[in-house]
């Protein structure tokens, strides 16, 4: 008989592992963040106190933790798409564990427990782009814009060279470290490159971010994909707030071009570049982050 879950009456300090939890080789010391298919933690490990981050599979939707830490479908209906999920988890921490770049997070272990899994990483200090925007807590120039996103355009580079994309590229995914040198978060929705349709099927989208073919099953996604997200994401420092999403832009386009709206702010050619990336549909955009990167150079 499947268990009865209630998210109402279910006692919300079991959402998360609580601090002291001991799990695999680590120790959990807080929570850091949660969304609606995982938690990230900051953990230690405990041979040698090296602080890292945990992050753990638990869509809320589907599932909860028991008394003992176990994480359990909320039912039969829950359960195959629970396991599918945690499967999908397990490859993208293997995915992770073989690109190594400095501008991609680094996954250093994974592990089965508590009928779930778990993906740890270096923990790195920073704050990421969209608390940096909504705080406004450092001023957007063209020096800026060119110290991250060129760097962060290498580490996506990476990805594209293994014949993936992340399809997830925002503010919210990119960490700001010291001297502006920028972090890939959040790889949950990586795909292969495939000229299969239903193979391209995204299950992640963020309006503003995600371009027009991610809304489409049978959408043609590449790096071109990425490409508009970055470029979303650039927008999004210029303006303070999230883009126009691509499916109204579609209906009609009200998102005044960069070269217009902030030509007394911003070179020319840094401007384009951003409109360029973010051309509705993907034949009109870069179609390399190599093509974008040159046109992002001052003397392109």
């Amino acid at each position: 008989m499947a268990e009865y879950y209630d998210p109402e009456t279910y006692p919300k300090q079991w959402n998360y592992l609580q601090s002291g939890t001991i799990i695999d080789q680590y120790m959990i010391e807080r929570e850091l963040a949660h969304g609606g298919f995982s938690s990230v933690y900051l953990a230690r490990q405990m041979t040698d106190q090296t602080q890292v981050a945990i992050k753990e599979y638990l869509p809320r939707k589907l599932a909860h933790r028991t008394w003992n830490n176990l994480v359990a479908p909320n039912g039969d209906e829950a359960k195959t798409l629970f396991m599918r999920g945690r499967a999908l988890f397990f490859e993208e921490a293997k995915v992770l564990a073989m690109l190594k770049h400095h501008n991609i997070v680094d996954v250093i272990n994974f592990f089965q427990a508590n009928d779930t899994v778990y993906m740890v990483m270096t923990y790195d200090y920073g704050v990421t782009l969209d608390k940096i925007l909504h705080r406004k807590m450092l001023p957007i120039t063209e020096e800026f814009l060119l110290a991250v996103f060129p760097m962060l355009l290498n580490g996506i580079e990476a990805v594209h060279q293994k014949g993936l994309v992340h399809l997830d590229i925002k503010p919210a995914n990119i960490l700001i470290r010291a001297e502006n040198d920028p972090l890939l978060l959040d790889f949950g929705a990586i795909r292969k490159i495939t000229l299969d349709p239903q193979r391209n099927r995204a299950k992640v989208l963020t309006n503003g971010y995600s371009p027009i073919e991610q809304y489409d099953n049978n959408g043609n996604l590449g790096p071109w994909s990425d490409i508009y997200a970055v470029g979303a994401s650039m927008r999004a420092c210029l303006d303070f707030k999230i883009p126009i999403p691509s499916p109204d832009r579609v209906k009609q386009d009200n998102l005044p071009p960069a070269v217009k709206a902030h030509k007394r702010r911003f070179p020319e050619y840094l401007l384009k570049a951003i409109d360029w990336a973010m051309a509705i549909f993907p034949e009109n955009r870069p179609q390399s982050v190599a093509e974008l990167q040159q046109a992002l150079s001052p003397n392109s």
